[in-house]
């Protein structure tokens, strides 16, 4: 999931304590107890990294499913409003719904609208078709959003990975290569022109009849865990492209 960042000069990845699927199962409050132990690790960890850097250095921030939960309380908690803003290259919040109307203005960062935008949020969740993301979308639209409203049937963010750009579709030209993982993750195959990628009107990301990517598709033709893979040289360029427009607030 992290090598789509390997241009960097660093990647820093935090180890914490993940909360459990059965944390997001249930309305008791060990749930949430959990959910906030995971995060107040990941914010420990960050504050290091920040602590460990030139406090100039231009950064990029990425997170995956729990990970991308985590990264929007991140950003709405220690970025938005600090220095640290006109440090932000990008914020790829993958594999986590992000509502436009009730988590984009607590994060203080617009969704990234141009190829060379930078200080902004790429997200997108991916499915195959015919997709059954009922559970998905029912799970976003009851569950508080960053500034505590339920966000109902409100837009969810869908970047489309392949154009770098707000919804909209693209060919399966466009990809420049999916990472085909063997079913260890250990290693995999680049093959390029091989997954096209389209935002449907409930902000999922649609990638056409289902690839053979592995063992770890879920229910519902939900490619969750292949979010990253998928587009794995369209989100190196993507970055790369990015880092390369920063430039320092005045």
């Amino acid at each position: 999931m992290a090598s789509p960042f390997n241009a960097a000069s660093e990647i820093w990845a935090p180890r914490y304590r993940q909360a459990t699927m059965g944390a997001f199962l249930t309305d008791a409050p060990e749930g949430r107890r959990a959910i906030d132990a995971a995060y107040a690790d990941v914010r420990e960890a960050f504050r290091y990294f920040l602590s460990s850097v030139a406090p100039d250095t231009p950064i990029v921030l990425a997170g995956h499913s729990q990970g991308a939960l985590h990264l929007k309380r991140l950003i709405a908690e220690e970025v938005k409003g600090s220095p640290l803003a006109g440090r932000l290259v990008a914020a790829y919040v993958i594999g986590w719904p992000v509502s436009t109307l009730h988590d984009l203005p607590v994060m203080g960062i617009p969704a990234c609208a141009a190829t060379d935008q930078t200080g902004c949020v790429i997200s997108w969740s991916s499915f195959a078709e015919p997709a059954e993301p009922a559970q998905v979308l029912r799970a976003y639209g009851e569950t508080p959003a960053l500034d505590g409203t339920a966000p109902g049937n409100s837009p969810m963010l869908c970047s489309n990975p392949l154009t770098g750009l707000i919804g909209g579709s693209a060919p399966a030209s466009a990809n420049l290569g999916t990472l085909v993982p063997e079913d260890s993750m250990d290693k995999g195959a680049l093959q390029p022109n091989l997954v096209p990628a389209r935002c449907d009107k409930n902000g999922i990301l649609l990638i056409g009849p289902p690839p053979e990517m592995g063992s770890y598709v879920l229910p519902g033709n939900n490619y969750h865990v292949y979010d990253l893979p998928l587009f794995w040289a369209n989100t190196k360029a993507d970055v790369i492209r990015r880092v390369e427009a920063w430039t320092p607030a005045a």
